[in-house]
């Protein structure tokens, strides 16, 4: 068996492995994301004339956070290239 018959019998597992690789690094933002606008409602709910600066950066926030998930995201597509 040559190295390029084996390389093709472990394209599909590196296709699978890459997919819950993906799954896994997505759990983080998803934490993150609800980290971060559960705080935005405790800090309103303690002093709502804060509310505009405390979305403001969590809006800012959460887009650094979807960032990784999307790297995360290109890195799989990378991977089952």
């Amino acid at each position: 068996m040559s190295a390029i018959t084996l390389a093709q019998d472990f394209s599909s597992l590196n296709q699978g492995l890459a997919a819950i690789g993906y799954g896994l690094a997505a759990i983080g933002p998803g934490i993150g994301v609800g980290l971060i606008f559960s705080s935005v409602i405790n800090g309103t709910a303690r002093q709502p004339e804060a509310r505009g600066v405390l979305l403001s950066l969590a809006w800012t926030t959460f887009a650094i956070v979807e960032v990784l998930a999307l790297l995360g995201f290109v890195v799989y597509f990378l991977a089952t290239a």
